[in-house]
C-alpha cells in the first residue's frame, strides 16, 4: 500500500502547473479528458514513480468548484493510495459505512472514489493497477516524462482536521493501517510507501490537505528555485496552489 498520487484543485490550471514545473524541476507526462466528465481539465506530473495531478473546474456546479469556494481558493483536493487487491478495501469500506461515489473498472486499473464526509480532509482514492508498477491515470507514456534531477518522490501529505485523532481514526480504518500520535496534536498513517499525517487547523481555510512532503536531491536548491521563480518560501514550506510544499 502506497501514496502514489495527490491532486490539487485550482482555479486557474496554467499558472500552478507552471510553477510546479518550474520549482520541483519536473514536466506534465498526460492530459486526460476523462476528467471532463466531471466537468474538469487537468494535468498529470510524475514526480519519481510518484504524481502531482492539478484539476481546474470548466463548467459551474462541480465539486472542485464547491470545494474553491468552501475553502477559499486553490487547495489539496485528493489522495490516491495503491492498493492490491482492491476487493479486500471493498470489504472495508462497506463494513464500515463510507460510501463510494465513483468507481471503475478497466482492463489494467481499478479505482474506488471514497466521500469526502465520511471520512473528512479530501477524496480518498483507492486504486489498483495491473501489472502494479504502471499508472493508467498518468498516460500511456508516463515513464519517459520522469525527470529526477530536482525531486524524487512525494514523500507524504497532511491533512488538516477540526479532531485529528478522530479523523486519523477513520482513515485508518478504511487504509487498515494504524494511526499514531506523532506530537503536537498530529497523528500520522505510515504506508509501505510515504505517509498521510492529520493535523490541526493552522490556516483557518477549514479542513483539507494543507502540506505535501517531497523528497528532494538537495532541499536548499529547492528553496533557491522556488525564489527564483518567485513561490512564497516561508517556515511552513514553498506555497504553490495552495498547498505547503517542505523539501527532506
Amino acid at each position: 500500500m502506497r501514496l502514489r498520487q495527490v491532486a490539487l484543485v485550482a482555479r486557474d490550471l496554467d499558472p500552478v502547473v507552471e510553477a510546479l514545473c518550474r520549482v520541483l524541476g519536473i514536466e506534465v507526462a498526460y492530459r486526460d479528458p476523462g476528467v471532463g466528465v466531471f466537468g474538469l481539465r487537468n494535468a498529470v506530473l510524475p514526480v519519481g514513480e510518484t504524481f502531482l495531478e492539478v484539476v481546474s473546474p470548466e463548467r459551474p456546479d462541480t465539486s472542485a468548484g464547491r470545494f474553491l469556494e468552501r475553502r477559499g481558493g486553490d487547495g489539496g483536493y485528493m489522495v490516491i493510495v495503491q492498493t492490491d487487491p482492491l476487493d479486500a478495501a471493498r470489504r472495508r469500506v462497506s463494513e464500515l459505512g463510507v460510501r463510494i461515489v465513483w468507481e471503475t473498472t478497466l482492463e489494467d486499473a481499478a479505482t474506488i472514489h471514497l466521500h469526502p464526509r465520511d471520512l473528512g480532509g479530501a477524496i480518498l482514492s483507492l486504486d489498483a493497477m495491473d501489472p502494479p508498477d504502471s499508472w493508467r491515470w498518468a498516460g500511456p507514456a508516463w515513464k519517459g516524462h520522469v525527470r529526477t534531477d530536482v525531486t524524487l518522490a512525494i514523500a507524504g501529505v497532511e491533512i488538516e482536521a477540526r479532531d485529528p485523532a478522530a479523523m486519523a481514526a477513520r482513515w485508518s480504518g478504511v487504509l487498515a493501517r494504524p494511526a499514531s500520535a506523532s506530537g503536537a496534536g498530529e497523528h500520522e498513517i505510515t504506508l509501505d510507501s510515504g505517509s498521510i499525517r492529520f493535523a490541526p487547523e493552522r490556516e483557518g481555510r477549514g479542513e483539507g490537505v494543507s502540506s505535501l512532503l517531497v523528497r528532494a536531491r538537495d532541499p536548499e536548491e529547492l528553496l533557491e528555485r522556488a525564489r527564483e521563480a518567485g513561490s512564497p518560501v516561508s517556515a511552513a514550506g514553498i506555497k504553490i496552489g495552495g498547498v505547503h510544499i517542505r523539501a527532506i
